[in-house]
């Protein structure tokens, strides 16, 4: 019996089992999805989002339509032969905006306009655009936006024009093509400080004129010294001129 009891104690104490039964708790089921109405799921399934598909790159590939060319009525032509007529003849082409301004106001900037010369067109801008796409003045075509005047006179009469539109508030100067040049709001301000033609003729026939009198004044200084060098020589050798010499 002591036996027995020293064997199931000793057995106790050395025995260590491969395995332990752990008892866990009842623990609420959450990865199981929910059940979903059908209708819920159809709903879902017409709302899903569907990612477009990855195009090529703008350009890749040439378009597939080509742009319908519009013909030009036969008034589109008679006014884009009147333009190149008129950038022909013209030296100065303003373009201004025209802000609301009323027919009495355009009737006095016109008279005001025609002391000095300058004329005032009115074309479309479908016109304009479409004339100017087409020809060496094409860097003129985004100032024809909205409702715009021309301004255009055979001389370039750049004071004359801002002078009359300081008086003018509805008219907003966009830019001017002055002598073949396209000239911003600033270019036409900083062209009507330049001299004028005239003044500036004048200034280099005189700048030449005195550059060939200084050029001949030192053509001739040199042999006029050397004549009266050699004259005082001869004086000296000279009896006569020896007692003068002294």
């Amino acid at each position: 019996m002591a036996a027995t009891l020293c064997v199931k104690l000793l057995r106790k104490q050395g025995w260590i089992p491969l395995t332990h039964s752990v008892r866990h708790g009842s623990k609420a089921v959450t990865r199981h999805r929910r059940p979903m109405h059908f209708l819920k799921q159809k709903l879902m399934a017409v709302t899903k989002y569907i990612p477009p598909e990855r195009g090529a790159p703008p350009g890749a590939y040439p378009p597939q339509t080509k742009p319908v060319q519009e013909q030009d009525t036969a008034l589109m032509t008679v006014m884009k032969r009147d333009l190149k007529t008129l950038f022909q003849n013209y030296k100065m082409i303003a373009v201004a905006q025209n802000n609301a301004s009323t027919s009495e106001d355009m009737m006095i900037l016109k008279h005001r306009f025609f002391k000095h010369g300058i004329a005032v067109k009115f074309y479309p801008n479908q016109v304009m655009r479409s004339f100017l796409s087409a020809s060496v003045y094409s860097n003129m075509a985004p100032l024809f936006i909205g409702p715009t005047v021309m301004f255009v006179s055979k001389e370039p009469k750049v004071k004359e024009m801002l002078m009359v539109l300081k008086s003018s508030p509805q008219m907003t100067l966009l830019g001017a093509c002055i002598d073949d040049t396209l000239l911003s709001i600033q270019g036409v301000v900083n062209y009507s400080k330049l001299p004028s033609v005239s003044v500036v003729q004048g200034e280099l026939v005189s700048g030449l004129t005195m550059l060939t009198s200084n050029t001949a004044a030192l053509l001739q200084r040199h042999p006029a010294h050397l004549s009266a060098l050699l004259q005082q020589y001869v004086r000296q050798e000279s009896p006569d001129g020896s007692t003068e010499a002294t």
